[in-house]
Order: C-alpha cells, then sequence, then structure tokens
C-alpha cells in the first residue's frame, strides 16, 4: 500500500497533493490521465464521500467513474459529477492486474483478442469456405488481413458476420448467411 500522497510515475515517486475542487476543475486530462487505475477517495458536495478505483475522468466535465470489486464477482460503479468534487485523495496504486480488469468491465462479453495464429487461422478458414461455394475472394491491406468478396465486400479480423461492410444490403446480408452456415466457424464457439 502506498502513502496517501504519492503515486509512482516512470519508476520516481512524485506527490500527489489532496486536490480541491478549483484545482479539480482547471486540471487539465494528462494531469487526470495520473489518476487512472488507482483507488481514490472523493469527497463530494454535502461532504458525501466516495472511495474506488478510478476508470476514467471525463476531459470536459471532469467528471470520475469510480469502480468497487464486490466479493461477490459484481461491481459497483459511481460518477462523481465534476462540478460537485471538493477533494480528491489518492489511497493507493492499482496493483499489476487492475488496469485489465477496469478494462475487462466494458468490453463486449463477445470481445476476444486473438493472437495473429488465430487469426490467420480464422481468415483462411473463411477464405477456403467461401472459395468452395464459388465466391472470388482476395487479400487487402498492407498486411493481407482484410478479405475482399467480389470485389464489392470486405471482411475485416476476427472475421465473424459482424466484421463485414458493404454498401450493398443485399451483397452483405447473404455473405453474412454464408459466413454463419461455414460447418468450420470460429464465431459459433466464442
Amino acid at each position: 500500500m502506498l502513502p496517501p500522497g504519492l503515486y509512482r510515475s516512470n519508476g520516481d515517486w512524485e506527490s500527489i497533493c489532496t486536490v480541491n475542487m478549483n484545482e479539480w476543475i482547471t486540471k487539465k486530462p494528462l494531469e487526470w490521465e495520473k489518476y487512472l487505475n488507482k483507488e481514490v477517495k472523493v469527497t463530494a458536495d454535502e461532504k458525501n464521500a466516495y472511495q474506488g478505483w478510478v476508470f476514467t475522468v471525463d476531459p470536459v466535465s471532469g467528471s470520475i467513474v469510480l469502480v468497487n470489486f464486490v466479493d461477490t464477482g459484481k461491481v459497483s460503479v459511481v460518477t462523481i459529477m465534476g462540478h460537485a468534487i471538493q477533494t480528491v485523495e489518492l489511497i493507493r496504486e492499482g496493483e499489476n492486474n487492475t488496469t485489465e480488469k477496469l478494462s475487462a468491465l466494458f468490453m463486449p462479453v463477445a470481445a476476444k483478442v486473438y493472437s495473429n495464429e488465430e487469426l490467420g487461422q480464422r481468415k483462411s478458414s473463411l477464405k477456403s469456405w467461401l472459395e468452395k461455394n464459388r465466391i472470388p475472394v482476395t487479400e487487402q491491406g498492407d498486411q493481407h488481413t482484410v478479405l475482399c468478396v467480389a470485389g464489392v465486400l470486405t471482411v475485416s479480423p476476427p472475421y465473424n458476420p459482424e466484421d463485414c461492410n458493404s454498401s450493398n444490403e443485399i451483397i452483405l446480408s447473404r455473405v453474412q448467411s454464408l459466413i454463419n452456415c461455414n460447418p468450420d466457424a470460429y464465431h459459433k464457439t466464442d
């Protein structure tokens, strides 16, 4: 646990004083960034106090979004409006996994990070399936990661039906249906 009023930046300890309302509102986004993924205590109007991990600070209003992890695996999210903030006191630094835990909270359930190898397998599988169904497919982009279908539709990584893009709604719908019918489709088990 870190002493109150201290944070670690580039391996050096620097001081963060307890910030009052006038100072908080006048801070710039890069100054607020120092509070991200750290546990703070915020005193607001009417002397209400909130404690939690800073998920984000709104750069326009100075509002803070605090997250608390509850033992049951659930989370509590509170937003304190910037104009109501009286003081912000740093309690402690985040642990190694704090940033990942906070980031994962607001990601879609189906969102997944794929390795380059997995993306290559997914692209190859989809390309083979489309060619098997006599659909012309080429690879585009600097890294050849985008599939171009019949010159009118593109499929970006991770190559799911929702990753298709075309101005022709009929072709878009038909290719998405075809991708859904792929027996080797990865998107069915994600």
